[in-house]
C-alpha cells in the first residue's frame, strides 16, 4: 500500500476486517474521508514532498552543472530513489513520478510552472499571487489547477529567473522585467506595489519562430499584404509596427525582420532581448536598470544613441515607449533607412499621435508642427494589429504615411481589414486592398521591385 493510500485511512477511513465483518458480525460501513481529511493528506504529501527534496539538495554536488540538463535529471533520479528506499518510503508509481517531476521542476526548471512553460498550445503564463496561475490559449484566458506552496515560493522562482540576468526585485525595486533562456518575456511586481502578492507575467514564444507561412494560414495576413510587406522591407522603407498589448507585434516583427537581406549589418535594440533574428551580422543591445546605489542604468535612448555609432544598416527597436522616439525618428531621418520599431497604441492615427507625446518626453522645447515634419519625414508605413474579440490576432490596417497638410499630417489607407461575418464565434473577414497604390512605389520600383497592379486592388473584381 502506498503511503498516501496510507495517510488516508488514517485520517478516518476504517478498513473492513478479515471476512467482511467486525466483532458483531455486522459489515462495517464505508466511510468518507472528510475535506479536512483530505486536505491532511495533502498537506502531509506536500511535507514529504519539502522533506525528500530538502535531503535531495544536500545530497548534490553543489558544482554540478545545471546546463546538462540530461545528465542532472539522470543524478537526481538516482537520488531520489535512493532516498526513497533508505528512508523505507512507499509510494505508488503515479505517485512517485508525480514527486519526482515536481522535484526535478524545482531544481532544473521553474517549479509548478514548468509544465506550462513545456505545452506549446499556452502562449502567456498569468501568476496572481501563490494560489491564482491563469494561462491563455487561443487568445483566450483559463485558470489552471496548479498553485505555488506560499508566496516565499513564488519569490524564489523570481529570483531564479531574474538573477542570471543580473537584475533585483525588492521591496525597493519592485517591478522587473526579464527573459527566459528560450527569449519568453518575464515582468514580475511584489509588494508592496501589488496587493494579491507576487504578480508573474510571462509572454511564451514559440521554440521554432513563426513563419510567414503560419502568418497567412492564421488568417493574420494575406498573401498580397505578405508580398508588399516584403518588397518595403528590401526597399528600405521605415516600418512602425503598432497595436495593443498581446497582439502579436513582436512576432511581426520577427516575421518582417526575416526580409532583411542577409549581406546588412542590423543592430537590435530591446528592454528584454526576445527579437529572434535569423540572419548572420546581428548585434544584439539590451537595456539595463539601475543597479542598487542607483547607478549603471542603460535607456534604451542611450543605446539608439550608440547604435548610430556602430555602423548599422538597420536599426530595429523592440519598443518604443518613451522619450527615446525622438533619437529613433532622428536616426530614421539620417541614413538609417529600413528601420522598424513597435508601438502600443489603437489606430495607425493614434500611433503618430503618441510618438508625438513620446518625442515631447524628451524635453526638448520643439514646437509642435516641427515634431509632426519630423514623424512624416522619419515614417513611410504603419502596420496595425489587433487581438479581435474571439481572440485571434490580425493585421487590421497597413496605413502609409504620405505627408504634410498644413499642421496635419496625411495617411492614406493601403490594406484594411474588412470583417464579413460571424461563424462558430469565429470572426470572418480578409485584409483588403483599397485599390491604392503607395507614394513610395518609384522608390521600391527603384530597387528592382515591381509589384503587379492587382496586390493593391487595381484591375480585378472585388468579391465578397
Amino acid at each position: 500500500m502506498s503511503i498516501l493510500k496510507r495517510l488516508q485511512n488514517d485520517n478516518g477511513q476504517t478498513p473492513s476486517k478479515p471476512g467482511g465483518s467486525d466483532s458483531g458480525g455486522q459489515s462495517a460501513p464505508a466511510r468518507r474521508i472528510s475535506s479536512s481529511g483530505l486536505q491532511n493528506t495533502q498537506d502531509t504529501y506536500q511535507d514529504l514532498k519539502n522533506r525528500v527534496q530538502g535531503k535531495l539538495l544536500s545530497t548534490l554536488d553543489p558544482s554540478m552543472d545545471i546546463s546538462k540538463a540530461a545528465d542532472v535529471r539522470r543524478t537526481i533520479q538516482e537520488l531520489f530513489e535512493q532516498i526513497l528506499n533508505e528512508e523505507n518510503i512507499v509510494l505508488s508509481r503515479p505517485e512517485r513520478a508525480r514527486m519526482f517531476e515536481q522535484i526535478a521542476a524545482e531544481i532544473l526548471g521553474f517549479g509548478p510552472l514548468q509544465p506550462l512553460l513545456d505545452d506549446e498550445s499556452v502562449t502567456e503564463i498569468m501568476v496572481n499571487g501563490a494560489k491564482n496561475i491563469y494561462v491563455e490559449r487561443k487568445g483566450k484566458l483559463f485558470r489552471v489547477p496548479l498553485t505555488f506552496e506560499s508566496t516565499e515560493h513564488v519569490m524564489r522562482i523570481i529570483e531564479r529567473i531574474v538573477a542570471p540576468l543580473g537584475r533585483r526585485i525588492d521591496e525597493s525595486s519592485p517591478y522587473v522585467d526579464a527573459r527566459l533562456p528560450d527569449g519568453s518575456r518575464v515582468n514580475a511586481v511584489i509588494p508592496p506595489i501589488s496587493l494579491v502578492g507576487p504578480v508573474l507575467t510571462i509572454r511564451k514564444f514559440a521554440k521554432i519562430p513563426i513563419t510567414v507561412d503560419q502568418l497567412v494560414s492564421f488568417g493574420s495576413l494575406t498573401p498580397e499584404a505578405i508580398q508588399f510587406l516584403d518588397a518595403c522591407v528590401k526597399a528600405r522603407i521605415n516600418v512602425i509596427i503598432s497595436g495593443g498589448t498581446g497582439s502579436g507585434k513582436t512576432t511581426l516583427l520577427n516575421v518582417l525582420s526575416g526580409f532583411i537581406p542577409a549581406d546588412e549589418r542590423i543592430v537590435t535594440i530591446e528592454n528584454a532581448a526576445e527579437l529572434q533574428l535569423r540572419q548572420e551580422h546581428v548585434v544584439t543591445l539590451e537595456s539595463r536598470p539601475p543597479n542598487i546605489e542607483g547607478r549603471g542604468e542603460v535607456t534604451i535612448r542611450a543605446l539608439v544613441i550608440n547604435a548610430l555609432r556602430m555602423r548599422p544598416d538597420r536599426i530595429i527597436v523592440g519598443e518604443i515607449r518613451d522619450e527615446a522616439a525622438l533619437d529613433m525618428l532622428q536616426a530614421m531621418n539620417t541614413g538609417h533607412d529600413g528601420s522598424m520599431t513597435t508601438a502600443h497604441s489603437n489606430s495607425p492615427r493614434d500611433t503618430l499621435s503618441r510618438l508625438e507625446t513620446m518625442t515631447l518626453m524628451a524635453g526638448m522645447d520643439l514646437p509642435v508642427r516641427a515634431i509632426r515634419e519630423q514623424v512624416a519625414s522619419a515614417i513611410d508605413l504603419v502596420v496595425h494589429q489587433e487581438r479581435l474579440r474571439d481572440g485571434t490576432r490580425k493585421v487590421v490596417n497597413i496605413t502609409e504615411v504620405t505627408g504634410m497638410e498644413g499642421d496635419i499630417i496625411t495617411m492614406t489607407d493601403l490594406f484594411v481589414f474588412e470583417q464579413t461575418g460571424l461563424e462558430n464565434n469565429r470572426i470572418q473577414g480578409r485584409l483588403r486592398p483599397t485599390g491604392l497604390r503607395p507614394k513610395f512605389i518609384e522608390r521600391l520600383e527603384a530597387s528592382g521591385i515591381h509589384l503587379p497592379p492587382t496586390i493593391f486592388g487595381i484591375g480585378e473584381r472585388r468579391r465578397f
